[in-house]
């Protein structure tokens, strides 16, 4: 069993409360794991209205096809979501 995970580091730009935060990453995150069915959830910077830190989790029997399930993300959300800019992203094994 192989387990990879990406990192996504988002800035949500014009979000001044973190209910309209919520409402940008809802159907972001919704999207991504209905598109790439993998697990994405907010893991970090929950009290920045405008920052947010994404992490979307995929299990494999095999390492590469876990790394390339991920890597189609960022390029997706850039279209998807072309308010959404992302700051930094990487791919890790567990």
């Amino acid at each position: 069993m192989h387990i990879s995970v990406l990192t996504l580091e988002l800035n949500l730009p014009g979000c001044a409360s973190l209910k309209e935060k919520r409402g940008r990453l809802k159907p972001l995150l919704a999207g991504v794991h209905r598109r790439y069915n993998v697990s994405a959830a907010e893991v970090d910077l929950q009290d920045s209205h405008t920052r947010s830190v994404v992490a979307c989790a995929l299990v494999s029997n095999d390492p590469g096809q876990s790394d390339r399930g991920l890597a189609g993300i960022p390029g997706w959300l850039e279209q998807r979501f072309p308010d959404v800019a992302i700051v930094d992203h990487r791919i890790q094994p567990l």
